[in-house]
């Protein structure tokens, strides 16, 4: 959903869970690896303590790893479930994995990015009606010169399923937003997505679409619910985003013969480390999937935005001013 933001801001700060796994080799060769939390092909464990102050715990090649409370580096086993830290401290899980010890010391597991989406529901719930009527009436940023006239088009296709978030309560803001399901983007963009389609095809796989086309309040709506400490991952209304342009998808990928969708190194929208296009950390299948779709993506002029790895820009998003039309208004 972001615009831009500088990925090693936001990694230094939150990051979220994964799965205990095989993991591949993590690469110690990079200069401040540790600093920047840079997770090169580790399995996360879990983060466990508070926003501010927190480590990370992930495995790879079957040996543990800390990144964080200044214990950044290997765990070396100590005695029997106990680990000792490059620093001398003890460390420990208790709580079935839900807490670890360090020093005699309890942190809590946490999971960053559904915490942040509690806060974000908790401010829209009071009154979601009065804000959605708040930004149907707001102004939008006027259109730059020269602009291409819009021409939507409804995204269709063999292969394709449309799962539009924002029209049901399954999305960060825990309410719908728009006023029915639509997916739609400006003509050169949907032809190339119907490329991107047709090659993913033949290798059995199809596409999820999460969102496209967005009109302008719905940004607004954003923008206004989220905390200022998590809008890196929102755009500013006041410059509009490319999906108020058309030119911008989320999506995923589906498995032709089963009809899954198949797994991702996180949830989508969810506000945290795991979402980047370049996270190192999850499964090795999810991992895979990310990049098979960040391939097809690419090669029919598609860019993944950092911070996420489902969301997508046209090459031509420059062109198109910002959209204000809803979906009722779309029809179609």
């Amino acid at each position: 959903m972001a615009q831009s933001a500088d990925r090693t801001m936001i990694a230094r700060r939150t990051v979220l869970r994964g799965g205990l796994g095989a993991g591949a080799a993590l690469m110690l060769a990079t200069p401040g690896w540790a600093q920047d939390r840079c997770f090169y092909g580790m399995d996360l464990i879990g983060d466990y303590g508070e926003p501010e102050r927190f480590v990370t715990i992930g495995e790879a090649d079957g040996a543990l790893f800390a990144i964080g409370m200044g214990l950044d580096g290997m765990l070396t086993p100590a005695e029997p479930g106990v680990w000792r830290a490059v620093d001398g401290r003890r460390l420990y899980f208790s709580e079935g994995g839900q807490s670890v010890v360090i020093n005699g010391l309890l942190n809590p597991r946490r999971d960053f990015g559904a915490e942040a989406q509690a806060r974000i529901r908790a401010a829209v719930r009071a009154d979601p009606a009065a804000l959605r009527q708040r930004a149907l009436a707001a102004t939008p940023p006027a259109p730059q010169p020269g602009a291409r006239a819009a021409d939507l088009v409804a995204l269709t296709g063999a292969g394709l399923r449309l799962d539009i978030r924002y029209a049901t309560a399954d999305n960060f803001m825990g309410l719908p937003v728009y006023d029915r399901p639509g997916a739609f983007l400006q003509r050169p963009a949907a032809e190339a997505l119907g490329r991107v389609l047709g090659a993913l095809r033949a290798q059995g796989f199809g596409l999820v679409i999460y969102d496209a086309y967005r009109p302008w309040y719905a940004t607004w709506m954003f923008w206004e619910a989220t905390p200022p400490e998590s809008r890196e991952f929102v755009a500013d209304p006041a410059q509009g985003s490319r999906h108020n342009r058309g030119c911008a998808v989320d999506l995923g990928l589906t498995e032709l013969a089963t009809g899954r969708i198949v797994p991702m190194p996180s949830r989508y929208d969810e506000f945290s480390h795991r979402a980047a296009a370049d996270f190192r950390g999850g499964t090795t299948e999810a991992r895979a999937n990310r990049d098979l779709l960040r391939r097809a993506m690419e090669a029919e002029g598609f860019a993944v935005i950092p911070e996420e790895w489902w969301h997508f820009d046209h090459a031509t998003w420059r062109d198109y001013p910002v959209g204000t039309a809803t979906f009722a208004e779309l029809g179609g």
